[in-house]
């Protein structure tokens, strides 16, 4: 792994890290910002033990495993994907700006807000980060075509000797 990426990962990651495990620690408020989500999933499947705290729960252990992941460089892409994924709804659900009527308080939510969106970008891009013992993906693409038009080559030079 680079040095890039060796410093690079866990400081993308320790916002999840800390954040998953403050939210398996204390939903609080967040499951009550959650519960609308849960009613509409308890709806859906009435047997589960469904409600704004688990909700919130299992979204802080997705944030947690994946932190840890991408932090220590196991399965880093896999991780940003998950990452990325709990972030829409973490987001919506979360920061509301656009309901805020205090200046302050709507300012406060609109910079969250835009702060998981820039995440979640980042994130995104760690999903396109190659493996540093292989070539980018655009790279080896190439470099077969290159083989085969090659190998291609070769055959037709060989058919007409």
């Amino acid at each position: 792994m680079t040095l890039l990426r060796t410093v690079a990962r866990p400081m993308l990651a320790s916002m999840f890290v800390y954040g998953g495990a403050m939210a398996l620690k204390e939903p609080g408020a967040r499951a009550a910002k959650a519960q609308p989500t849960a009613d509409r999933l308890k709806k859906l499947a009435p047997e589960l033990p469904i409600n704004g705290a688990n909700l919130v729960r299992v979204n802080g252990a997705a944030q947690l495993i994946g932190g840890l992941a991408l932090a220590s460089g196991r399965f880093p892409r896999l991780a940003a994907f998950g990452l990325a994924a709990t972030l829409p709804a973490t987001t919506v659900a979360g920061h509301q700006y656009w309901n805020e009527t205090d200046p302050a308080a709507r300012a406060n939510q609109r910079t969250h807000f835009l702060k998981n969106v820039s995440m979640a970008g980042g994130l995104l891009m760690a999903t396109l980060d190659p493996d540093p013992h292989k070539k980018f993906i655009g790279r080896r693409a190439k470099d077969r075509v290159s083989d085969a038009a090659a190998s291609v080559a070769d055959q037709i030079d060989h058919l007409r000797s």
